[in-house]
């Protein structure tokens, strides 16, 4: 094994550890009960035995009623404010003796008359605003609060602003004409006040103690009682008691040290299991994608981002883990990858996440396969509009398992409530994060999805409307190529939507000299009759360094770039080198001056595309387009092209070249019109 590759696999075994330590160190650390059942059916194991004491937990159900009980004698509380109530009275007092203008005996009656008023109001009490309590009637009871003693009364029995007001004026318009009744109205109606004010603290307080004067329990069970025996019908009792020994089991490893390092132990064993057979699974099965770090480091960078937040989820919210969008993952896949690697990463990713979840099985059921309707739904997608097919596919296989697994586990359907159904709405939702996520890793590692090639191979974007008007020979010569590209990768196998794509960009560098090459030369005249041999060569082999520099200013993808670096590899301009050294046979040449700088092909993809370049540029030179011409030109070409060492960094094989070579000659046979000559 070379030294390079040493280092690498080194990489890609460190990159899997930390993957297994992030994993083990956010997984929570509770003891799993070994059982699983459901409410109604028969006990499936060996006779239970309780493994040592542990109380009997109330049902969520029995815990609601009891807490309905327990606030349907509880009253808002109120707090009559004597202190504000004096205050204004002395206010007022004050205002008055300000404003008197007659007799001191006068005064002292209409004092009087003020006084009696104010005090028959305040002290009865003028109730605040209550219009946060749309259910409070007159009849209704309340809880006032005053000189720290509690009393329980009607709202009726206080008065409002509006009947304190009615009061004050009913009472001055039957008595006797010597009162100043203006006065007394104006400074009643300014000082009295609404000194019974609503509690929120001391009602939230009364309201949290009642409530946990509520116990959880109501029972216990001993140790070595007999719980359920083999083949036992799951009634409801039995299904409370199986529960809250479940409920023991997850707080159990709480302050002992020596369960939280066995659970520990075991986390490690069965996730590292997990990666190694994801390890081993990619490096046979899919060399592709184990031998290109990036592509490890997505898939793993993926898993995590699932995987993390489902613990953080399962740890505070355990009843909302259908909440987490598990299915981005698989589509993520399906966009990156194939369906065949979506299910295997889906699956495995769910497993890790089954170890910590409750009533993992039906967990896992539910999660797979809504993950492989996605992936089915969303597979050889071609626009971006199928994502939102895929959306509502998955809220409704959600819909459908949630009810199918109901009624196989429940026995019916009580246990499905409207709030499922918003779960699973949320979830829903999150997944509209796959188009905005599949784009940040595009960026982020420098993939390409079949969407952005169908974007990138569309004829009217800016880059390539530039080659078409600016040199259209150049643009017909890309488009046939590309046509070759797509029939030769999808007789041998291989990607062809990227293949075309990049066919397509190639020789987008001839824009910055176009009529330096022959497909845009439409005269007798030609530039190189007034250049050198060395010149002429300099700028053919500068259209692949243009063309790149060109690619990165219209933001085109480093993978559709490749196909322009590689596409003529180191070979020479073979046209320029020989006449060179026919008009120079005494001089020494150099011949790198008229090679190619590189790279060399390193994929099918590109290999395809420097046979397709070649066959198709020599092609239009032909004098007779017959069978046999087109056979030998295709032949020599690509012989060449081998012997030339330029497809020694690719996979291709014999058959692989022979079936191109095939490909090829069918191709430029229909192109040019071409009979076949049949035998007799």
């Amino acid at each position: 094994m070379r030294v390079g590759h040493s280092y690498q696999m080194i990489f890609r075994i460190l990159a899997f550890l930390v993957t297994i330590f992030v994993v083990v160190w956010q997984m929570p650390r509770t003891l799993k009960f070994k059982y699983e059942y459901q409410k109604m059916r028969p006990w499936q194991y060996e006779s239970l035995y309780a493994p040592f004491n542990f109380p009997i937990y109330k049902t969520p159900e029995q815990l609601k009623l009891e807490e309905e009980k327990s606030l349907k004698d509880f009253y808002p509380i109120f707090v009559f404010d004597v202190a504000a109530t004096n205050a204004n009275k002395t206010k007022m007092l004050s205002d008055f003796n300000e404003k008197w203008n007659g007799s001191e005996e006068d005064k002292l009656k209409n004092q009087l008359i003020l006084e009696k008023l104010y005090d028959t109001i305040e002290d009865r009490g003028v109730i605040a605003n209550v219009s946060l309590f749309d259910d409070l009637k007159p009849e209704s009871m309340i809880d006032v609060v005053r000189d720290r003693v509690v009393k329980t009364k009607q709202l009726r029995d206080f008065y409002t602003m509006k009947t304190a007001t009615d009061l004050i004026s009913n009472y001055l318009s039957d008595i006797e004409q010597n009162i100043d009744k203006i006065l007394i109205n104006r400074l009643l109606l300014t000082y009295v006040h609404q000194n019974v004010i609503y509690s929120e603290d001391l009602t939230k307080q009364s309201e949290e103690q009642a409530l946990s004067s509520i116990s959880l329990t109501f029972g216990m069970v001993q140790k070595d009682e007999l719980i359920i025996t083999e083949g036992e019908l799951i009634t409801d009792e039995k299904y409370n008691i199986l529960n809250s020994l479940e409920k023991e089991y997850s707080l159990m490893d709480e302050g002992n040290f020596f369960n939280r390092n066995l659970n520990l132990y075991g986390q490690i064993i069965l996730v590292f299991l997990v990666f190694l057979s994801l390890f081993y699974a990619l490096k046979l099965m899919r060399p592709d994608i184990f031998k290109e770090s990036r592509s490890l480091n997505m898939i793993l960078v993926m898993m995590l981002m699932m995987i993390i937040p489902s613990f953080v989820v399962i740890k505070y919210y355990p009843n909302m883990i259908y909440v987490m969008p598990l299915p981005i993952l698989a589509m993520l896949m399906v966009t990156f990858f194939d369906a065949k690697v979506a299910i295997y990463i889906q699956v495995l990713t769910l497993i890790i996440i089954s170890l910590a979840v409750p009533n993992s099985f039906t967990f896992f059921i539910i999660q797979f396969f809504v993950s492989l309707v996605a992936i089915f739904v969303l597979s050889r997608s071609t626009s971006r509009s199928r994502y939102f097919v895929t959306y509502a596919s998955i809220f409704v296989s959600y819909i459908v398992l949630k009810i199918g697994s109901s009624l196989i586990f429940d026995g019916g359907l009580e246990n499905f409530t409207w709030n499922d159904v918003g779960i699973f709405a949320m979830n829903t939702l999150f997944a509209m994060l796959t188009l905005p996520l599949s784009f940040l890793f595009e960026r982020v590692f420098g993939f390409v999805t079949d969407m952005t090639l169908l974007e990138l191979s569309n004829t009217n974007t800016p880059l390539l409307r530039k080659l078409a008007s600016e040199a259209p020979g150049t643009f017909q010569h890309v488009m046939q190529v590309a046509d070759l590209c797509e029939e030769a990768l999808f007789a041998i196998g291989g990607n062809m939507l990227l293949a075309r794509t990049g066919a397509m960009y190639h020789d987008v560098g001839k824009v910055k000299n176009p009529m330096c090459f022959t497909e845009n030369q439409s005269g007798k005249y030609n530039i190189h009759d007034d250049l050198s041999y060395y010149e002429s060569s300099q700028i053919i082999i500068n259209h692949v360094i243009d063309g790149i520099e060109i690619c990165r200013k219209y933001h085109v993808p480093e993978q559709i770039i490749d196909f322009v670096r590689t596409h003529h590899g180191t070979r020479r301009t073979e046209y320029f080198y020989q006449m060179e050294l026919k008009e120079n046979p005494e001089t020494e040449i150099n011949e790198a001056d008229f090679r190619y700088h590189g790279p060399i092909p390193f994929s099918k993809e590109t290999a395809v595309l420097m046979m397709a370049d070649s066959v198709e540029a020599a092609s239009r030179s032909l004098k007779d387009k017959t069978e046999e011409s087109i056979n030998k030109l295709v032949d020599g070409i690509i012989d060449a092209q081998i012997k030339d060492n330029q497809f020694i960094n690719t996979d291709l094989t014999f058959r692989d070249i022979t079936t191109i070579k095939k490909v090829f000659k069918k191709k430029l046979m229909s192109i040019y019109h071409v009979r076949i000559a049949y035998p007799v």
